[in-house]
């Protein structure tokens, strides 16, 4: 039978020709590429048992471990989909996902069996349940580990939802081929894949294993990209696995495990490392074996990229831009720059447009967009898709929101989402533009900035700020601090400190709690 470039036949390249090669190890657990592919085959053989078939959505509710990436590929080996689930959500979120989702099965962590009773009797639908634990080892035990699935093809569809920092989430839909080459080939170049045998060859031959580390949820499409881009060089993938996160733990897994590269997920996991790192009492950890630090899903600040620098002399910084809709975009590799929006060397496919979809000159601000292996659009979403995806003198971009801008030396500062500007007085302000100043303040451990109501000026910028210690700068302090470092329009106007910024589980900026906090503390709500 044909294989394709499909991530099923991936995983089963590499099983046959580096069965013996760690595929996947978390906190608890290590498995070979031949243990990943006979455990992710006989939960695909049970699965199909349960009659889940071709272009099925399988949910996975669980917190990151073996059977995450086992339901990954599992699924993926019958044509299924499975639908990433974010084990924070509560009742309403969680309807709406299984709902919106179409999902016939779901496979559950225990801890969550009791939210998902809570919304199952509204979801007709959802035929089949698979509790991790016993449960899950005995539908294993008891299936076949033969592969007979039919033959696969490049059009079978991988779906992610986003996070729904804005709304809610929505399922953002692409081709196997077109994942693969447009989000899963980073550690290659995006050099051409000719096949997924030959993808196997290569690794055979590799001089080396290249390992590396994430941090993140499973449930996160960055996460799943960090590991589909090692499995896509046969490369060995180390999951943190932990049910919390704590930067001393993370910290002992890279250290045991002996990994090239750390990825993180934004400041809000990068900043932990850093200072543990900084710890002078922390553990003696042999980091030798480290040598890049990567980051996605959320930016990596100019103040977080100097700590991290200075605690890990020698260790290359990289930081890279894309989206659940644009895959793998930009990249920026540490060279003692700083700058107040993040910039990135993009490739020949991605571009800043103005309105017209013509090229924005050097230092005009436009929309980033991108073309080439990009996805299908959204699911269920004819008009976002529409809109998100549009097609323009017969090519297909994908427009993610962000605002950017062309700098003269060939990068592009990517300025923010446009449906969280600041509108102050007609002049239109990028939170994380004004964030990535007051990240650098040395009494700030976090930001977050949101527009509020101003009689004078429409809106006025507002920050939810976590402090480092006990000092509490004032507005007039931080005002004086952004002063040369950004536009006087763009500095805060106001300043309100609490315990924690809000993120999303995987440490963006969640902006619209956010935003009903700032009011909320205002005395606007």
């Amino acid at each position: 039978m044909a294989r394709h470039i499909h991530l099923a036949d991936l995983l089963e390249s590499m099983a046959d020709a580096v069965p013996d090669r760690p595929a996947l190890i978390t906190s608890t657990s290590a498995q070979t590429y031949a243990e990943l592919d006979e455990r992710a085959t006989r939960l695909a053989n049970h699965l199909a048992a349960q009659g889940i078939r071709a272009g099925d959505h399988v949910a996975v509710h669980a917190l990151n471990g073996p059977e995450w990436v086992e339901a990954f590929y599992g699924c993926f080996k019958l044509r299924a989909v499975p639908v990433n689930v974010n084990y924070r959500y509560v009742q309403s979120e969680l309807r709406y996902l299984y709902d919106n989702s179409d999902a016939k099965a779901v496979i559950v962590g225990a801890q969550y069996v009791e939210a998902l009773a809570g919304v199952a009797g509204d979801l007709p639908g959802l035929t089949h349940r698979l509790v991790i634990g016993e449960d899950y080892e005995a539908a294993l035990a008891a299936a076949s580990a033969e592969r007979d699935f039919a033959e696969r093809s490049e059009d079978d569809i991988y779906l992610v939802y986003t996070g729904g920092t804005t709304g809610m989430p929505k399922g953002v839909m692409w081709r196997q081929e077109d994942l693969i080459k447009g989000a899963l080939n980073a550690y290659r170049q995006n050099a051409p894949i000719e096949s997924v045998d030959a993808l196997a060859r290569a690794a055979v031959d590799a001089p080396m294993v290249f390992s590396a580390m994430a941090i993140g949820p499973m449930m996160h499409g960055g996460c799943q990209w960090a590991m589909g881009n090692l499995h896509v060089i046969g490369g060995t993938f180390v999951l943190y696995s932990e049910p919390r996160f704590d930067p001393y733990r993370a910290l002992e897994l890279a250290a045991r495990t002996r990994v090239l590269s750390l990825t993180t997920m934004g400041d809000a996991m990068a900043r932990p490392i850093a200072e543990a790192l900084a710890d002078q009492e922390r553990p003696a950890w042999d980091l030798t074996g480290l040598k890049v630090l990567s980051n996605g899903a959320a930016p990596l600040s100019a103040a977080v990229r100097e700590q991290l620098v200075a605690a890990l002399p020698g260790v290359m910084i990289s930081d890279g831009y894309g989206s659940s809709e644009t895959g793998s975009t930009g990249i920026k590799q540490d060279q003692g720059d700083t700058y107040a929006a993040p910039r990135f060397h993009v490739g020949p496919n991605t571009d800043v447009l103005d309105e017209q979809f013509r090229p924005c000159p050097v230092g005009v601000t436009g929309v980033l967009a991108t073309k080439g292996h990009i996805p299908l659009g959204y699911y269920k979403d004819p008009e976002k898709t529409a809109t998100t995806f549009p097609t323009v003198d017969g090519v297909r971009w994908v427009v993610s929101g962000d605002f950017a801008r062309r700098e003269d030396d060939g990068t592009v500062s990517v300025l923010g989402r446009g449906s969280v500007s600041i509108n102050s007085g007609g002049e239109k302000i990028h939170p994380e533009e004004v964030e990535a100043v007051l990240l650098k303040h040395p009494d700030i451990f976090d930001a977050v900035v949101v527009g509020t109501p101003n009689d004078r000026w429409g809106q006025q910028v507002t920050a939810l700020v976590q402090a480092r210690g006990k000092a509490r700068p004032t507005v007039a302090d931080l005002r004086e601090f952004c002063r040369g470092k950004i536009a006087d329009y763009k500095a805060p106007k106001e300043i309100l400190y609490v315990e924690q910024v809000p993120r999303t589980p995987v440490g963006k900026s969640d902006y619209k709690v956010a935003k009903e906090l700032a009011l909320a503390l205002l005395g606007l709500a």
